[in-house]
C-alpha cells in the first residue's frame, strides 16, 4: 500500500512516456517506444488524465472557497476521485500488453493499493470520508497525478519542461510522506467500524471451512508501511540525484 504513494517517483511508465533515467542507464543502446499508434493512444490517456485530476483540484478549490472550511471536502470531489483513479488500472494493461515497458507486477502493487484505499477503504467505511485524513492523501495524490500525468505526456512528445521534471523527481520529498500519513489514518480510523459491522469477514463454521478477518487483514496492511516506506523513499531521492544531476550535466555540454 505505501508504494502508492511513491508513484510520482517510482512508476516510471504507468501511464506512458518513457522511463525516466532509462537513456542514462542503456548507454548506446537505447530501448524501442511505441509505435505511433501507442504514442497517439497514451499521449490522449496521459491527458485525459492530467485534466481529470485538474477537475479534482478545481473541486477541492471551489468547494474550500464556498465552505470556508477545508473539512469534509472529499464529498465534493468523491465522483471523480473514484472515475479517475479506477481509470488508472489501464497502466496495468499497458504494461501487460507491452506498450510500456514497465514491470507488470509493481505497477499492478502501486495501482491496485489505491484503489483499494479508495473502494475498499473510504467508499465502504462511510464513517471516514469526513476524516481530514481522507483530504491529506487525496490533495497528495492530486498533485502527484497532475505532474506525473503532464510528465508522460510531454516525454511521449519530446518536449519535456525541465520545471515539470524537477517537481517530479522533488515534490515527492513532501507528497510521499503526506500521502502515506493520509492513507495510514484512514485506515486507522476505519478500524473500529470494520471490527463493529465485520465488514468483509468470513467466520467459522461455513461450508467453505475458511475463515478471513478483514479487521486483521487492514492491520497487517499498515504495518507493511514500515519496511516499505523507507525503501522506496530512499530510492526516489537516489533516483532524484542521479537524474537531475544528468539533466545539469547535460545542459553544461549544450
Amino acid at each position: 500500500m505505501a508504494a502508492a504513494s511513491a508513484t510520482a517517483a517510482t512508476k516510471g511508465n504507468g501511464g506512458g512516456g518513457g522511463r525516466a533515467g532509462a537513456s542514462e542507464a542503456s548507454g548506446s543502446r537505447k530501448k524501442k517506444g511505441p509505435g505511433p499508434l501507442a504514442t497517439a493512444y497514451l499521449v490522449i490517456y496521459n491527458v485525459v488524465m492530467t485534466a481529470g485530476w485538474l477537475v479534482i483540484a478545481v473541486g477541492l478549490v471551489r468547494a474550500y472557497l464556498a465552505k470556508g472550511s477545508y473539512h469534509s471536502l472529499y464529498y465534493s470531489i468523491e465522483k471523480p476521485l473514484k472515475f479517475f483513479q479506477t481509470g488508472a488500472l489501464l497502466e496495468i494493461l499497458h504494461c501487460a500488453v507491452g506498450i510500456v515497458p514497465s514491470s507488470v507486477v509493481l505497477t499492478s502493487f502501486q495501482v491496485m493499493s489505491r484503489v483499494f484505499l479508495i473502494w475498499a477503504v473510504t467508499h465502504s467505511v462511510k464513517e471516514v470520508q469526513s476524516e481530514d485524513s481522507v483530504l491529506l492523501f487525496v490533495i497528495a495524490w492530486t498533485i502527484t497525478e497532475i505532474i506525473r500525468y503532464s510528465f508522460y505526456t510531454f516525454s511521449l512528445l519530446n518536449h519535456l519542461p525541465y520545471l515539470i521534471k524537477w517537481a517530479r523527481y522533488t515534490l515527492f520529498i513532501v507528497l510521499y510522506p503526506m500521502g502515506v500519513l493520509g492513507e495510514l489514518l484512514t485506515i486507522y480510523a476505519a478500524l473500529p467500524f470494520v471490527r463493529q459491522a465485520g465488514l468483509y469477514s468470513i467466520s467459522l463454521p461455513n461450508k467453505y471451512n475458511f475463515s478471513f478477518d478483514y479487521y486483521a487483514f487492514l492491520i497487517l496492511i499498515m504495518i507493511s508501511y514500515i519496511p516499505i516506506f523507507p525503501q522506496l523513499y530512499f530510492h526516489m531521492i537516489y533516483q532524484r540525484r542521479k537524474i537531475l544531476s544528468h539533466t545539469e550535466e547535460h545542459k553544461k555540454f549544450e
